[in-house]
């Protein structure tokens, strides 16, 4: 499969995530616990690699699987940086509105950048530094309600702890990624043995969460295996299996091409969200919405348009043969 293949249905993955998450819920709440819809995500990708590394190891020759425990140690890290990051998006809605908190998450595509650059040793141009930097930019004015707003005047009056906080989240997801993608490409492994390990370790983690949960709660519902399938219907689902198709699309980006392809998918979504929130939730479009996807399209065609369909380089001029004047060597003796 081609990266772009993959990098648009994670477009069209990512953008439908949140339309069946607000669709699954009745009334405006959810009538299922939402911490287990990752945790089953988890247990679906996991079952999926499982399947594919069983038929890998059936061909011949076999897949390569790593095995020794200085590399398995290094799976569970991806899922604690996310638990964290979960953590402190929970400590910035605190100090930060709902709309100050979106703008300041597009942070990270900027972080992204810097610590792909710096620890993948990744190069960018001068051109594609700017790419990312429009691409903020973009996805950033999309979500900007309007001018002279008292929305807008909220931006710059929290507290400094929430914008401390909107950034520590920003690099922490921005690591999570350019830590995935070292570990996917730090060795010929198959790509479904990586899988089985992050998705083993990620499974755990987010079932000590459900465990954590019903102890803060007391067990006022039980423990959480015996509610886990309470309140779902078939919405429900289609968000499990787009939450676990989302996450194998993104571990094979990680593997076959890079993090800043995932960034431009994920932010490419949010704008295709708001353009389908129009037709199914009378979400009415802004001139800021219009601007900020023209600023996003240019920045996805100066980073992976080639360079010479970037700069205006002036045709090779081919010489013609008979206007060549052979000098001879008496010629060259003169002068």
């Amino acid at each position: 499969m081609k990266w772009y293949i993959a990098a648009f249905l994670l477009t069209v993955l990512t953008s439908s995530q949140g339309i069946l998450t607000t669709l699954s819920q009745s009334n405006g709440k959810y009538k299922y616990d939402y911490a287990t819809v990752p945790f089953l995500a988890e247990v679906f990708k996991l079952i999926i690699s499982s399947v594919f590394l069983w038929r890998e190891c059936k061909k011949l020759p076999p897949p390569k699987m790593t095995t020794d425990w200085k590399t398995v140690r290094l799976f569970p890290i991806p899922s604690v940086i996310y638990l964290i990051h979960n953590n402190v998006q929970f400590a910035t809605l605190m100090y930060l509105d709902t709309s100050t908190y979106q703008i300041m998450g597009n942070l990270k595509i900027v972080t992204t950048g810097i610590l792909f650059r710096l620890f993948l040793k990744k190069k960018l141009s001068n051109l594609q530094w700017m790419a990312i930097i429009l691409l903020a930019v973009g996805t950033t004015m999309s979500q900007v309600q309007g001018c002279g707003e008292a929305s807008c005047d909220s931006l710059f009056s929290a507290p400094i702890q929430g914008y401390m906080l909107g950034v520590l989240s920003a690099c922490l997801s921005a690591l999570a990624g350019v830590y995935t993608e070292f570990l996917m490409k730090q060795n010929n492994d198959s790509l479904y043995w990586q899988n089985v390990q992050l998705y083993t370790f990620g499974a755990i983690l987010n079932m000590a969460r459900l465990v954590v949960d019903d102890f803060r709660a007391g067990y006022e519902k039980g423990p959480w295996w015996q509610r886990l399938f309470n309140g779902y219907s078939v919405t429900t689902w289609m968000v499990v299996l787009n939450l676990g198709s989302t996450g194998l699309l993104v571990s094979w980006l990680m593997k076959y091409a890079d993090n800043i392809v995932k960034v431009y998918s994920t932010s490419m979504a949010m704008l295709l969200t708001m353009v389908l929130s129009v037709f199914l939730f009378s979400f009415k479009p802004t001139l800021q919405l219009f601007l900020g996807i023209i600023i996003c399209m240019m920045s996805l065609h100066m980073y992976f348009a080639p360079p010479s369909m970037l700069v205006g380089l002036p045709p090779t001029v081919r010489s013609d043969p008979d206007s060549l004047v052979i000098v001879s060597d008496d010629h060259k003796a003169e002068s």
